[in-house]
């Protein structure tokens, strides 16, 4: 029978089986010799990459292109991930919330496109993250204000989908701004997904790919989730005036192909929990809604899951957290903590063991990928006089399962295909 540590174990196996999944420069490596016409025909190439996954996609494509025809090359990604890279200018920008030096790296991206030629080739390398990376506000909104609004939506209990809307309304590059600025050269973006259903025009932003929202639906989305009143005024007045416009049509010349995503990671979960032994369930192939709902889902699976054998209880997608409190954590944290707290009040008839994590391995802004809780979890809190309640209240999760010894620490991964979950179950 397995014992806690061994279900730890494999969990924490199975959780870096779907990151190891999502690696970006295989991904890229693979794309770029099945589509070497797009670039073996073109004058010069300019290479832009952006998101969490920029340095391996950029290293991957520099090994893969000729060296010779490479004009310039750029990479945009969070501070974490920042690394060397000879010939490739790289620029550390701020996540979830975007920062003046994530703004100069979009005007340099701005500028790189821009000075294509029909003749030329942009590779865009798109990554999750690359949305809050390369900030590039429309006329008439700051940096700031643009900062304060996605700060906003962040704490709202909004999802992805949604966010990226309104982040789309209020960016040049985004919602296919890239694609136009490429516009008349030739553009191929190889792009990693981390949002349900692998929608092109929602990685990111959809840098490179027409918003197809009706001009109107970024206005309708801030007034739904009640921010209208809490929102810039420059803000409420471009979205007021967007919605009153017809949509532009849009013409481009940029090819877009997806190259990893979570459905792909979550069959390598799938595969991995299979060769350890375990029953596999497919809890759902995109996870998503309010994190406490999400831990329920996962308690009233192990209640019900078929005795007698090992099980593993899967999932991919990326949950959302309603934000009332002022502690520190992230979506992934606050979902281990809820389903520990909850097999306190409902246990669960075995052993179990609990992973809820990030594949970029830093869950909202934390240095750890996520939790991973056990039946000890919150008795360990209790034996110092926490609760874990009290640190729920204050969305805190990071500390108390710090206290716990229950955070997941990966270190950045390089790459980013939203969250993965794992639940064990021993005989």
């Amino acid at each position: 029978m397995p014992g806690i540590d061994e279900l730890k174990q494999d969990a924490l196996d199975i959780f870096l089986a779907g990151v190891a999944a999502a690696d970006p420069h295989d991904a890229v490596v693979n794309a770029l010799e099945v589509h070497d016409g797009e670039w073996s025909k073109a004058g010069r190439i300019f290479v832009i990459a952006a998101g969490k996954a920029a340095v391996p996609m950029m290293r991957a494509a520099l090994e893969t292109l000729p060296e010779g025809k490479i004009a310039e090359a750029l990479a945009v990604t969070n501070y974490e991930n920042v690394a060397e890279i000879d010939g490739v200018t790289v620029i550390g920008a701020s996540h979830p919330l975007p920062d003046e030096n994530g703004a100069a790296g979009a005007r340099e991206v701005e500028r790189i496109a821009h000075q294509a030629k029909a003749s030329d080739l942009v590779l865009c390398l798109v990554s999750g993250g690359a949305s809050a990376l390369m900030p590039a506000p429309v006329e008439g909104v700051t940096l700031e204000e643009k900062i304060a609004t996605n700060d906003l939506l962040l704490k709202s209990g909004a999802d992805i989908v949604a966010m990226n809307i309104v982040r789309k309304a209020l960016s040049r590059l985004k919602g296919g701004g890239l694609a136009r600025a490429i516009s008349p050269a030739q553009g191929l973006a190889l792009i990693l997904s981390d949002v349900p259903g692998d929608d092109l025009a929602i990685i990111a932003s959809g840098p490179t790919v027409a918003d197809p929202a009706p001009p109107a639906k970024a206005l309708e989305i801030v007034r739904g989730l009640g921010l209208a009143d809490r929102l810039p005024q420059s803000v409420m007045a471009h979205l007021e005036a967007r919605a009153s416009h017809p949509a532009k049509d849009f013409v481009h010349t940029t090819e877009n192909l997806l190259v990893g995503s979570n459905r792909i990671s979550l069959s390598a979960t799938e595969n991995a929990a299979d060769h350890r032994g375990y029953e596999v369930i497919v809890l759902s192939e995109w996870l998503e809604g309010d994190v406490q709902a999400a831990a329920e889902a996962f308690l009233d699976a192990g209640q019900t899951a078929p005795a007698g054998q090992k099980t593993a209880i899967l999932a991919g997608g990326e949950t959302s957290v309603h934000v009332t409190g002022t502690g520190k954590g992230g979506r992934n944290q606050e979902m281990a903590l809820r389903f520990a707290k909850l097999c306190e009040s409902t246990p669960l008839p075995r052993e179990w063991a609990f992973l809820s994590g990030g594949t970029d391995g830093r869950d909202g802004p934390t240095d750890a990928a996520g939790g991973l809780v056990t039946p000890q979890t919150i008795p360990a809190l209790e034996a110092k006089g926490l609760s874990a309640e009290d640190y729920l209240a204050s969305n805190d999760a990071y500390h108390a399962l710090r206290q716990a010894d229950a955070l997941v620490m990966t270190g950045g991964t390089g790459t980013n295909v939203a969250d993965l979950q794992v639940l064990l179950l021993g005989l």
